[in-house]
C-alpha cells in the first residue's frame, strides 16, 4: 500500500515521503480500516517536527483523524493507533474507540468531524458551562478548531465574535455565521470586542492559539468569564498573571480532549451523539476548504503548519472522491 512517512524531524514538506510499504497488521484490540477520507490538523505538523506530546518511533505515518471503513465495509470515524496514522491507504485503530460516521456527512467532513468538534463541544460546554445568551469570543475563528467552536456556540444560543487574520479569514468567518468578526490584521483586537460588547468583553473566551491572543483574552474576559486555554497554535506558550485573575473574577480553564479518552470515554461516546444529532440537523457542518488526493497530503500539511488553510484540509482517496 502507498503511505507518506517521517524518517526525521523537520518541516513536513521536507521531511514526509511518500512510499510503497506493508500493509499495517492489527495487534490486540486493533482493527485495520481501509482510509476513506483523513483530515489535515496541526498536530500533524507537530508530529513532523517532533513538538507533540506524543512521539511515535521513527519512521511514521501522521494522520491523527481519519473517517475509515472497516472489512465488514462499515464506515466510522477514529483516531488512528500511531505510528500506523491515516495518510495512507490503510491505518489501525483502537476497535473499542470506533464510531459511526454520521450518514449525513460526506467522507471529508465526517474525517473532519472528530477532534475539532469534539474539542469544542467539550471546551465550550463541559468546561466552560456556555449559556445561551452569552458571549463567545473565538480566536483562529476560521480555522480548523475555530471553524467548530463558532458553529458550536452558534447552535448553544450564543452570540460569537470571531477574530482572524486577514480579509480571506473574516469573510470566511462571516459565512460560518459570526455576529461580530474582527481582522487582527486590519483592527486592534481588544478595542474592537470592547466597542462591540459595550465595554463588558466575553464571557467565554476560546482560545486555541496562546501568545499575543492569550493577552488579549485576558483583557477582554468579562466579569465571572471563562478562558478556555485549548492550544498554542502561535507557538508561544503564555504564562498568566494569576493575581489579574483573581481581581477580574475569572477562570483559565485548560482543556486537554485526549484525556477524556483514558478518563472518562463515556463521554466521547455521548458528545458524539450530540454532534451526530446537530448534523443531522443541518446545525453544524465541518467546513472543507479543499479536498486533495494522497500523493498531495505532504503539502496540505505544511500548509496548516503555516497557517494559510481556512476550515479543513482533507486527503480523499481517490477511490471513494
Amino acid at each position: 500500500m502507498q503511505a507518506w512517512q517521517v524518517h526525521e524531524n523537520g518541516e513536513p514538506g521536507e521531511v514526509m515521503r511518500l512510499a510503497e510499504v506493508e500493509r499495517p497488521v492489527p495487534g490486540d484490540h486493533q482493527v485495520l480500516l481501509r482510509v476513506r477520507a483523513a483530515n489535515v490538523n496541526f498536530p500533524d505538523a507537530l508530529l513532523c517536527r517532533g513538538q507533540y506530546q506524543v512521539r511515535p518511533p521513527l519512521p511514521f505515518t501522521p494522520g491523527v483523524e481519519i473517517c475509515g471503513e472497516t472489512e465488514g465495509g462499515r464506515r466510522v470515524i477514529a483516531n488512528p493507533a500511531l505510528p500506523y496514522g491515516g495518510f495512507a491507504e490503510y491505518a489501525l485503530a483502537d476497535a473499542r474507540a470506533l464510531l459511526p460516521a454520521p450518514g449525513s456527512l460526506d467522507d471529508a467532513e465526517a474525517a473532519a468531524l472528530h477532534i475539532g468538534y469534539q474539542t469544542g463541544w467539550f471546551g465550550l460546554h463541559r468546561r466552560a458551562r456556555l449559556e445561551a445568551g452569552e458571549t463567545l469570543l473565538v480566536h483562529a475563528a476560521a480555522g480548523g478548531v475555530g471553524s467548530a467552536a463558532v458553529q458550536l456556540g452558534k447552535a448553544a444560543g450564543a452570540t460569537v465574535i470571531g477574530v482572524v487574520g486577514g480579509a480571506e479569514k473574516a469573510a470566511v468567518a462571516r459565512e460560518l455565521g459570526c455576529d461580530v468578526v474582527v481582522d487582527r490584521r486590519a483592527e486592534e483586537v481588544v478595542a474592537a470586542v470592547k466597542e462591540a460588547t459595550g465595554g463588558r468583553g466575553a464571557d467565554v473566551i476560546y482560545d486555541p492559539v496562546g501568545g499575543e491572543a492569550y493577552a488579549q483574552s485576558a483583557k477582554l474576559v468579562a466579569f465571572e468569564g471563562r478562558i478556555v486555554v485549548v492550544g498554542f497554535a502561535g507557538g508561544t506558550i503564555p504564562s498568566p498573571a494569576l493575581n489579574h485573575a483573581l481581581v477580574k473574577n475569572y477562570s483559565i480553564l485548560g482543556l486537554h480532549w485526549g484525556l477524556y479518552n483514558t478518563k472518562n470515554p463515556k463521554l466521547i461516546l455521548r458528545c458524539h451523539e450530540e454532534l451526530t444529532e446537530l448534523a443531522a440537523r443541518g446545525a453544524i457542518k465541518p467546513l472543507v476548504s479543499e479536498r486533495v488526493p494522497l500523493a498531495e497530503a505532504a503539502g496540505a500539511v505544511q500548509k496548516v503548519a503555516d497557517g494559510r488553510s481556512t476550515g479543513r484540509i482533507a486527503v480523499v482517496m481517490e477511490a471513494t472522491a
